[in-house]
């Protein structure tokens, strides 16, 4: 059993491979697609990825430069560079926890937020298109 909790098919037909890579190539679509949109509102696919991170934070306080390099990826000095160039251009803010005068917390500025907010509804009518090639994976229950 692997870790989704289902037994993998025994023998890999040629049917597997061809579910593959639509899979594989609808997700490429997605993300040149993705990089097309906020590349169109004036944003980098990093600074996107970085105010999805902010918003998309499930704590209730806000995260800390280290909860962003995990969501991105990133070694903490890359993600401090980021932070730094998105907070220049106006789209995030930097606060200071109110517990811990030493940890830094990031949330969206006006200007992150509404661009972030264009570009989410965006990115979720492109997501429900790209779900109906592939309906063996739809859920119902999900929208």
């Amino acid at each position: 059993m692997n870790d989704t909790g289902t037994n993998p098919p025994t023998t890999i037909t040629d049917e597997h491979y061809r579910q593959i890579l639509k899979f594989r190539t609808q997700l490429r679509y997605f993300l040149h697609w993705s990089e097309q949109e906020v590349r169109s509102v004036g944003l980098t696919p990093n600074q996107y990825q970085l105010l999805l991170a902010i918003r998309g934070h499930p704590d209730k306080n806000h995260p800390t430069v280290s909860d962003i390099a995990n969501y991105l990826f990133l070694k903490h000095h890359s993600a401090v560079g980021l932070i730094d160039r998105a907070e220049k251009a106006g789209l995030v803010k930097r606060i200071k926890d109110p517990d811990d005068h030493r940890i830094t917390r990031l949330s969206l500025s006006t200007q992150g937020e509404n661009c972030l907010v264009q570009l989410a509804s965006t990115h979720i009518q492109e997501l429900r298109e790209l779900a109906k090639a592939f309906p063996q994976f739809n859920n119902s229950h999900t929208e």
